[in-house]
């Protein structure tokens, strides 16, 4: 692991603010490594704000997209919502009919077949509009790159809004209107939201056009906390604000589906963490082991006991998916090392009989084993399909674009990427995804780092301390969870490997000074030779509240440990 301290700001810098707040220096530190330097901005991200939020008509082509709606519900026509069979394209799908059905009836939802269509607009689901007389068809979370098929349904009379966050290709499709604030053309002041949240910045303008309040529209932010926590997009602006008061929602008064799959699992007060964790696997289950129709029936449900049951079945699937992923991560490591592949830039496999609904799980877990951008392939129908998953600091999206002679279709971002291609192209991509990343990835970046807020001493680890960190969450990138570095620590004497096979390590540490506290390092079960006998060590870690037999105490959870 690398361990890379942030620079620290400027002191004047860091005196001011701290002066301004009434901080320690520690807390002025942290806000301006997240670009928080005066008063107001302290005071906007300590407590976020729904009339922060931008004018949804900022967004190109949003007046198009209300006034398309508002004539579809005039003229008594049939509406369409349809989306991606992940968490962010359901639960777009589930807030965007449900808030149209609250006033309109005409309005059906199409979630494509993962194996018999594939990602994104299908011509199967356009012939499913056509067969069901629908008039227009608003896609969430897909369709950016969807130009044959929004040609295809126009020739067919079926008008189509494109509500899509991934990044648009050389032209855009010909829609009424297409809403993604990644269009080069597009000014709109954020353009990080998820595809959730592009379909909850056209029903704020639904809204604002009706002479709403957006206090009518926070029952819909459950949905959109939890596309945000899932889609690990950056936790920052308007993410940040639509996340806080969606977590909200999620604790205080959750949709019915929500509801019955926590008192399934007897969850309570969650954080993003928790919704990563606990709730979007359980959504994502549903499209990658049956169908995404599953989840959208879930979050839609306004009966609790019906919704119970769903739950249950929802269940099902995510166990399946456990088991499965982990079988398939199996061979695939095997595959690696029979190919001898560990000194490769790039780890591809591929199995025709893989499951195809979790290869992106997959291909996440080998990047955590080997640390290099991934691609996990298994046949579909007559081609062959791929997951793709990147390391931090390494566009993968890019590099697949400069292979794209070889591709039928790829879309994504960043990180993580889906594509096709035709089976006897197989080996000729393999060969230039590996040239195009082994000439373009910084070698640093092929192991993995720690970025590191502070080094600081354990005596300044106070209550007080943890109760402002706690107020910088909702976390995630952009805005991860203040990591801490200090020295010249020992542990008490309590060290111990803890777990199935000594897996994790507990701690009692000290930093000479008789006052110990608590560290837990999951999965560090192998560093305890570094820490028995009183040896000096150093850690990174981040604090959290551990709650033990009612009793509250801070503790270390470390992240990574070294000899002094």
């Amino acid at each position: 692991m690398r361990w890379t301290l942030r620079p620290k700001p400027e002191a004047v810098a860091i005196k001011e603010l701290s002066e301004a707040l009434k901080v320690s220096s520690l807390v002025a530190t942290l806000l301006l490594q997240r670009g928080i330097s005066t008063y107001e901005e302290a005071l906007h991200f300590f407590r976020p704000q729904l009339k922060d939020l931008h004018d949804p008509f900022l967004m190109k082509d949003m007046d198009k997209a209300v006034e398309r709606i508002e004539r579809a519900i005039k003229e008594e026509e049939n509406i369409l919502i349809y989306g991606d069979y992940d968490v962010d394209g359901t639960t777009a799908v589930a807030l965007l009919s449900s808030y149209l059905l609250a006033s309109y009836p005409r309005v059906a939802t199409y979630i494509p077949d993962r194996y018999a269509e594939g990602y994104g607009i299908s011509f199967t689901g356009i012939d499913f509009a056509d067969d069901n007389d629908i008039d227009l068809i608003i896609a969430l979370d897909c369709g950016i790159k969807a130009l044959e098929q929004v040609s295809y349904a126009i020739k067919k009379g079926i008008d189509f809004i494109i509500c899509d966050h991934h990044r648009p290709g050389e032209h855009l499709p010909q829609a009424e209107a297409v809403l993604d604030p990644k269009r080069e053309d597009c000014s709109y002041p954020y353009d990080e939201l998820c595809g959730c949240g592009i379909g909850f910045k056209l029903i704020q303008a639904i809204e604002l056009r009706k002479g709403g309040s957006i206090d009518n529209l926070v029952p819909y932010l459950d949905l959109v906390a939890t596309a945000i926590a899932a889609d690990i997009v950056p936790m920052t602006g308007e993410n940040r604000i639509l996340a806080h008061y969606g977590l909200q929602v999620v604790n205080s008064a959750p949709r019915p589906g929500f509801r019955a799959i926590l008192k399934a699992l007897k969850k309570t007060n969650l954080t993003i963490t928790d919704v990563v964790f606990v709730i979007a696997p359980r959504i994502n289950a549903a499209g990658r082991m049956e169908h995404g129709r599953y989840a959208v029936a879930l979050l839609t449900e306004t009966n609790l006991q019906q919704a119970e049951e769903m739950a249950k079945e929802i269940e099902t699937f995510n166990s399946d998916r456990r088991g499965l992923d982990q079988e398939i991560t199996e061979e695939a490591l095997v595959q690696i090392q029979e190919n001898k592949e560990e000194e490769r830039f790039t780890s591809v496999v591929y199995k025709e009989s893989w499951h195809k609904g979790v290869i992106g799980i997959v291909a996440s877990r080998l990047t955590e084993t080997y640390y290099r951008p991934t691609l996990v392939f298994t046949k579909s129908g007559d081609k062959l399909a791929a997951s793709a998953r990147s390391v931090k600091g390494f566009d993968v999206y890019n590099a697949l674009e400069l292979c794209q002679e070889y591709l039928e279709q790829f879309g994504g971002h960043k990180y993580a990427a889906g594509l096709t291609l035709i089976e006897e192209h197989y080996g000729d991509f393999k060969a230039q995804f590996e040239k195009v990343v082994a000439s373009t990835i910084d070698p640093m970046l092929l192991s993995p780092e720690i970025t590191i807020d502070a080094e600081i001493k354990l005596s300044e680890i106070t209550p007080k301390l943890m109760r402002i960190i706690s107020q910088f969450a909702p976390f995630g990138p952009g805005n991860m969870k203040p990591v801490f570095l200090s020295h010249h620590l020992q542990d008490s004497g309590y060290a111990k490997g803890v777990g199935e096979g000594n897996k994790h390590l507990k701690l009692s540490v000290i930093q000479r000074t008789p006052k110990p506290i608590g560290a837990i390092g999951f999965g560090l079960g192998d560093k305890l030779p570094l820490v028995e006998s009183k040896r000096e060590f150093s850690a990174v870690y981040t604090l959290e509240e551990n709650v033990w037999n009612g009793m509250v105490n801070l503790q270390l959870k470390l992240k990574d440990l070294r000899a002094s």
